[in-house]
């Protein structure tokens, strides 16, 4: 899987949202155990302790568990999993209306250019 970090934000708070991404859309699904700290710190191109900060952040908010003797999981708490997604994709809406709203869009013109996209990707 490809990892897309940039230097205009910490390297760790990246990766938790990458991480965090991942859950939510189930590429790593509820329960499953994830790969070591060093094996995504490789397919991440980091620093295995900059992994490890990012997965204890994700510790932090639940949605990943650390078990003695078999490495980390993703939670099995499929409510906490629905919320971060509704949270994250509020996030995005709100981020698109207030860019086309710099662009000179009212609310209802960034609708319209919403659903205009939609089509033309269904073609």
């Amino acid at each position: 899987m490809h990892w897309e970090l940039h230097d205009d934000r910490p390297i760790y708070a990246q990766l938790v949202d990458e991480i965090r991404l991942r859950i939510v859309s189930g590429t790593y699904p509820l329960g499953e155990r994830l790969p070591s700290v060093r094996e995504l710190a490789a397919e991440a191109a980091v620093n295995p302790n900059t992994m490890q900060r990012a997965l204890t952040e994700l510790e932090r908010i639940g949605l990943v568990h650390t078990q003695r003797t078999s490495g980390r999981t993703v939670t099995e708490d499929a409510p906490l999993v629905l919320a971060t997604r509704e949270a994250l994709a509020s996030a995005q809406a709100r981020a698109f209306l207030e860019r086309m709203e710099q662009l000179g869009f009212s609310r209802q013109e960034a609708g319209a250019y919403l659903e205009k996209a939609i089509k033309e990707e269904e073609l």
